[in-house]
């Protein structure tokens, strides 16, 4: 018989800022065996990402806050041990949301076999094959509107959404600027993802002067991962008739109170500005065309990825915190 001893991470408490190891807990539990319709999963790698802080508010961000003393949830992917439905069997790779937990049961329907085509790569569907990915080509294509010729700003450029933006940006023919933490990371997006020009932020003095150098005609789309100074740098540098794509402000998640926003919200009407929020799985008409489109890029060597990958679910809680400070290159996840 499978093993069904899970361990999972729980949050015990709401963090008000920073969270802390105080605020989870590692438990283990004893699944019951699969009921008819139900499966056995046993998870290999799970996603943690910036938007999961918003739901450990009482009043959530993005969706539903997570509630106490269960295992938190998002995306994973797994194998099947055990299937009670005939729709799937053991040793099928499934994309999930039981993350935090290294076995769970769950109802069939809630699980979506995968076809990898690598299965040595199973990971990009957390990152450029999976929500992230899907993320940058939604706010890009559909609210972005980004053409060839235009300039695109983006931050958080070397992140999971961030540099899956850049890149799709320059097949559509843009001048792409990005903005980053560290020096390893500009030159890693010039290199590899062909990004045109770069801005470190910790390093570069006033943003606002930095993104007129680095842009002189001006930015026609910026990618709002960051919020905050980097929001009204934007807002400074943007063209008459811009657009601003918004799906994540990480610089405020851990903030205690709210912060003032940017004092230059006047020159979005002077400018004309169209600003946009969304979140992504508002937006499922897009998904074969993005699975077909990213997929294809990836094989052709001219979508590149990068993954922090850390080992062991024991750890999960350090590899979520470090989106915080910045300690990821490209899409982080745990490996189980």
């Amino acid at each position: 018989m499978r093993s069904r001893i899970a361990r999972q991470i729980q949050m015990v408490s709401r963090p008000a800022g920073m969270p802390e190891h105080e605020h989870f807990r590692m438990v283990e539990v004893e699944l019951p065996a699969p009921a008819p319709g139900e499966v056995l999963v046993r998870n290999r790698y799970v996603s943690v990402d910036p938007y999961m802080r918003g739901r450990m508010r009482a009043e959530g961000v993005y969706a539903a806050p997570y509630p106490l003393n269960a295992p938190l949830y998002g995306g994973a992917v797994g194998e099947v041990l055990e299937a009670n439905d005939e729709s799937l069997k053991p040793g099928d790779i499934v994309l999930n949301q039981g993350a935090w937990q290294d076995r769970f049961v769950t109802k069939a329907t809630r699980v979506q076999r995968l076809e990898p085509f690598d299965p040595e790569r199973i990971s990009l569907y957390l990152g450029t094959l999976g929500m992230p990915g899907m993320t940058a080509y939604v706010g890009l294509n559909r609210f972005g509107e980004a053409k060839a010729g235009e300039t695109v700003f983006v931050s958080a450029a070397s992140g999971a959404v961030g540099a899956n933006v850049c890149q799709i940006a320059k097949l559509k023919g843009c001048q792409v600027i990005g903005s980053v933490g560290s020096d390893a990371k500009a030159a890693w997006l010039k290199s590899e993802c062909g990004v045109d020009r770069t801005i470190n932020y910790r390093t570069c003095g006033d943003l606002t002067n930095a993104l007129r150098a680095a842009a002189p005609d001006g930015v026609d789309v910026y990618f709002e991962n960051v919020g905050g100074e980097h929001l009204q740098a934007a807002i400074n540098a943007m063209n008459p008739f811009g657009r601003i794509v918004a799906c994540g402000m990480i610089s405020t998640y851990n903030n205690a109170a709210p912060e003032p926003g940017p004092n230059n919200l006047m020159l979005i009407v002077g400018k004309k500005l169209r600003i946009n929020g969304f979140i992504v799985f508002d937006h499922n008409d897009m998904r074969a065309a993005f699975l077909k489109d990213m997929t294809a890029w990836i094989k052709d060597g001219k979508i590149r990825t990068r993954e922090t990958v850390v080992e062991g679910l024991e750890n999960a809680i350090d590899a979520f915190l470090a989106l915080f400070s910045g300690d990821n290159f490209g899409k982080m996840v745990v490996k189980l």
